[in-house]
């Protein structure tokens, strides 16, 4: 119990940043489907998940590879790496700013060389604040890192919230307010959805800020042969977590080139990716979850060795885990009736809806892949991880591949969730071998189960039964609690003790 109270108030603090940042981020999703139509947020949705794939890039591997090493010599490999990280963002980041305009004429946007610009810039503050941020995880500067986490959102929020809910609206005459003149020229109709790189520029560059302490402890620092044992062990982390990417990102990459002209009546293949790539953005609940876990899982179990972080105490973590995930995997599902008109301004985006449940279930898996992953870095077995992605990676392309001609974007979400199966099979039979761990994968998978089936049954009752639509949905959630409270807790002694 112990164990699980230390690990989910640490989890619960990241996830405080985490849930309300994103959040707040998740409400961008209201302001962007209000400003804009699908086919004006394409470049966007397509440029985010190049910079997706370029931040790995960015920072190869040296963020796990910190964990690893920096309990050895804290201070040594925190400016070794920073040094690393300084040096390769600022080349990266000056070939993207030098070839920016040809660039973009290959992807398609002509005279958009300022967005790849911004990106840039953004690629790069990304990178360098990445080891700060492991610093204060590492040294559980919880406050810190939640503090310069949020104020960042809140000011990309912000500056969202200003270039297009008024300037917008004021250049092009919806809205009408007396003030200065010049408010109505910083608006550029060229630039739209532009704004939205912009407001996360600025956002990012507030981060050196609130992480100047950490910057200020920062010496320049080499040393050739200590950065090749960093490289060999960070190299493999670098291609897993880009082949981990590509399998999140390759949808949105090939949707728009493999989907059939016509094939959804009326729109576009851009409007289709900008459905798709919106509706998508409400699985970010799953990843809401995965991310603070990581947070706070990452830097225990990669540390020292202790009783705490044993591989008994990661199976238990594991099973909580998938039991908090199953719960947001139908408590989001079965609620997706309110939530989408909630956030989804544009009746255009809702046809994208039956993806959500099943983006959440492929989330919900990957997360299972990450908790279970611990095993090859602790062994130093990290090319295991590159092979295992790998794997996930193809069975994602040739799904959407073969597929997005005949289903189109259902096609991306359901290659997505096989693949993340089989890279959670994978680490778990590779696990067994070289790390055997005591995990509970019936009792997962039933969770899983009896949530797939309490889904269908609130969607079949809501269309027999005469009671309100909210009471039938949540009626699936409410069974799950029952069965929790049954199978996870004693009621012996008359109050709930939870079964270890």
């Amino acid at each position: 119990m112990s164990i699980l109270k230390k690990l989910a108030g640490e989890t619960l603090s990241y996830g405080f940043s985490t849930i309300l940042g994103r959040s707040l981020n998740f409400l961008l999703v209201f302001v962007h489907t209000w400003a804009f139509l699908p086919a004006e947020l394409g470049v966007n949705v397509k440029l985010y998940g190049y910079v997706a794939i370029a931040n790995i890039i960015y920072t190869y591997g040296m963020e796990t590879a910190y964990f690893r090493f920096a309990k050895e010599a804290p201070e040594k490999y925190y400016q070794l790496i920073m040094t690393a990280i300084i040096v390769t963002a600022g080349c990266f980041t000056l070939f993207l700013f030098v070839f920016a305009d040809p660039i973009m004429v290959q992807l398609g946007y002509p005279g958009k060389g300022i967005f790849l610009n911004w990106l840039a810039f953004i690629l790069a503050i990304d990178a360098i604040t990445a080891i700060p941020f492991a610093r204060l995880r590492l040294e559980n500067k919880i406050r810190t890192f939640v503090k310069a986490k949020i104020v960042s959102i809140l000011i990309n929020v912000g500056l969202n919230l200003f270039f297009l809910m008024l300037l917008k609206p004021m250049q092009e005459g919806e809205i009408r307010i007396e003030g200065p003149g010049f408010l109505r020229e910083l608006y550029r109709p060229e630039i739209g959805a532009g704004y939205i790189f912009l407001a996360n520029l600025i956002a990012n560059a507030s981060l050196f800020y609130w992480l100047s302490a950490e910057f200020k402890a920062f010496r320049w620092r080499w040393d050739w042969s200590e950065f090749k044992a960093l490289w060999v062990y960070a190299y493999p982390i670098m291609f897993m977590s880009l082949a981990a990417m590509f399998n999140l990102m390759f949808d949105r990459l090939l949707l728009e080139s493999y989907l059939p002209a016509g094939f959804y009546p009326g729109k576009s293949s851009q409007d289709a990716l900008g459905i798709y790539g919106n509706c998508y953005k409400l699985s970010v609940f799953m990843s809401l979850a995965i991310q603070a876990f990581k947070y706070s899982a990452e830097p225990f179990f990669l540390g020292k060795k202790t009783t705490e972080n044993s591989k008994e105490n990661l199976a238990l973590i594991t099973h909580w885990f998938v039991i908090v995930c199953t719960f947001l995997w139908v408590g989001v599902s079965c609620n997706l009736f309110w939530i989408k008109t909630l956030f989804l301004r544009r009746a255009i985006y809702w046809e994208g809806m039956n993806i959500v449940p099943v983006l959440l279930l492929a989330n919900l898996f990957l997360g299972i892949y990450y908790t279970q992953s611990v095993w090859f870095k602790q062994t130093n077995k990290t090319y295991f991880g590159t092979i295992i992605t790998l794997i996930g990676l193809a069975v994602t392309l040739v799904g959407n591949i073969l597929f997005i001609p005949f289903y189109g974007y259902m096609a991306c979400a359901y290659a997505f969730l096989a693949s993340s199966m089989v890279m959670a099979g994978l680490c778990y039979v590779g696990g067994q071998k070289y790390s055997p761990t005591p995990y509970r994968w019936k009792s997962d998978l039933f969770y899983i189960l009896l949530g797939g089936i309490l889904i269908y049954g609130a969607n079949a009752l809501t269309h027999v039964s005469p009671l309100p639509e909210f009471m039938n949905q949540n009626f699936a959630v409410l069974c799950l609690l029952g069965y929790l409270l049954i199978r996870e807790f004693s009621w012996k002694s008359g109050k709930p003790k939870l079964i270890d």
